[in-house]
């Protein structure tokens, strides 16, 4: 008989523990592949982890609502063979339930320099209980729900369960919140409470000064504000930062656009945007400058054959999140178009899948949502550049004719990028940044559906 080691399996690249939610196996229990072995939760989902062999369950190492480390050993399993051998981060894992609008939770109203598809560090999660008289469980996911929804533990602790043994799930929560909006209550912890700080040893970052009148609020960070935090600041303290900007008259883009919006929404059912018109030039500049779809490991260089970019995507939350379109080179407009509405859309909804925000060759972040012209947004590690754009703008500009210079109104647009100097130089960044000018500019207005 052989022995197969089931491990916490990763759950995203900011995420590096669960909490055990349930078991529904037991030491002594066949189980079959695939079949659902046990719950888990974590500040971005709960999921269903499946079994990886056939065999019997002879070891159970963690109990339920215990929080475990990625990458531990949470059970053994025994099958027909003849040693033992780990399993490796289950690459399908069933999700059940997707975080709430308001978690706390990167998709990016989102400050687009802030990206989260890379953490490296994150700090310890917090007891999965509530304090006070309430002894049942609760998932971080419902307790990062709770929190920044403002619902007390006595609340928390009056809505009905409906899952095992009474749990609240995500369902009863959003439930919940929706009856209680309707209602039009107030709850009295409506206002943002005020947290004594930690002790200065423990806190790692020190306020500049105190107050003398008291009229401050100290806001503790939630954990994933904490987590964009530390990914921001390595990602600074890695890689020297550069930035470059051009400015690019779309001007066909838009009027092509305008004109087949609504044939295009009448012919696939979906609206078309600027974001997939922005991402098929940039595919097509990184097949031309592949040495910018790259990631480092110490001296070397890691050339990446798959274009996947990563968008960010704004949150109800005001966080963001960057789901990555994979093979976008593989896709044509229509296929880039149904995608980036599909992952937007759950994005806002909160029903993406780990796999969706992670292996990102390059990113975008549209800093025009908001009405701005340019950024210098922060690279999102282990990648080497990302590109903003921003708002387009009718403007006078002049052009070249064959009768003579003119001047005409025409859509401008800022494209700026930010560019790891250790790996990408002025050259190469600059060269890029005006081939993806280049594509925008030289749109074909004619261009058929």
């Amino acid at each position: 008989m052989a022995k197969v080691e089931l491990i916490m399996p990763k759950m995203g690249e900011s995420i590096i523990e669960a909490t055990i939610l349930r078991w529904t196996k037991k030491p002594g229990d066949k189980v079959s592949t695939d079949e659902t072995i046990l719950e888990i939760a974590t500040d971005k989902v709960d999921s269903e982890i499946p079994s990886p062999a056939d065999g019997i369950i002879t070891e159970i190492l963690y109990p339920e609502n215990t929080v475990v480390e990625i990458g531990k050993v949470i059970a053994i399993i025994e099958t027909e063979g003849s040693s033992v051998q780990p399993t490796p981060s289950i690459p399908a894992i069933q999700e059940t339930t997707a975080p709430l609008a308001t978690e706390p939770r990167p998709a990016e109203a989102p400050a687009h320099e802030k990206l989260t598809e890379s953490i490296l560090a994150a700090p310890a999660a917090a007891s999965a209980h509530v304090s006070g008289q309430d002894s049942r469980f609760y998932s971080p996911l419902v307790k990062n729900m709770a929190r920044e929804e403002n619902v007390s533990a006595e609340e928390l602790a009056a809505i009905p369960g409906s899952g095992a043994n009474g749990r609240v799930t995500k369902t009863d929560m959003i439930q919940y919140l929706q009856d209680r909006d309707k209602s039009g209550s107030i709850n009295p912890q409506q206002a943002t409470t005020t947290i004594t700080p930690k002790p200065a040893e423990t806190n790692p970052v020190q306020a500049s000064a105190g107050s003398v009148s008291g009229q401050v609020e100290i806001i503790e960070m939630d954990r994933m504000r904490r987590l964009i935090a530390d990914h921001m600041v390595m990602s600074k303290q890695t890689s020297p930062h550069v930035t470059s900007f051009v400015e690019s008259d779309v001007t066909n883009m838009v009027l092509w656009r305008e004109r087949n919006k609504k044939k295009f929404q009448e012919k696939y059912g979906e609206n078309i945007t600027f974001t997939p018109l922005f991402i098929e030039a940039v595919v097509k500049a990184l097949k031309d400058f592949p040495m910018v779809n790259i990631s480092l490991n110490g001296y070397q260089i890691i050339r990446k054959k798959d274009i996947n970019i990563g968008m960010a995507a704004a949150l109800p939350s005001g966080n963001l999140i960057v789901p990555v379109i994979k093979n976008a080179d593989l896709l044509n407009l229509t296929g880039l178009t149904k995608t980036v509405n599909d992952l937007a859309r759950r994005a806002r909804e909160n029903k993406l899948k780990p796999e969706e925000i992670q292996e990102g060759t390059f990113t975008i972040t549209n800093v025009g949502t908001f009405g701005n012209i340019m950024g210098t947004p922060i690279i999102n590690q282990p990648q080497v550049a990302i590109l903003a754009t921003g708002t387009i703008t009718k403007k006078p500009a002049v052009l070249e004719t064959e009768h003579g210079d003119v001047i005409a109104i025409r859509h401008m647009m800022f494209l700026s990028l930010s560019y790891d100097h250790r790996v990408v130089d002025g050259s190469l960044g600059g060269a890029f940044l005006k081939k993806i000018s280049d594509y925008m500019e030289k749109f074909d207005i004619n261009r058929e559906l």
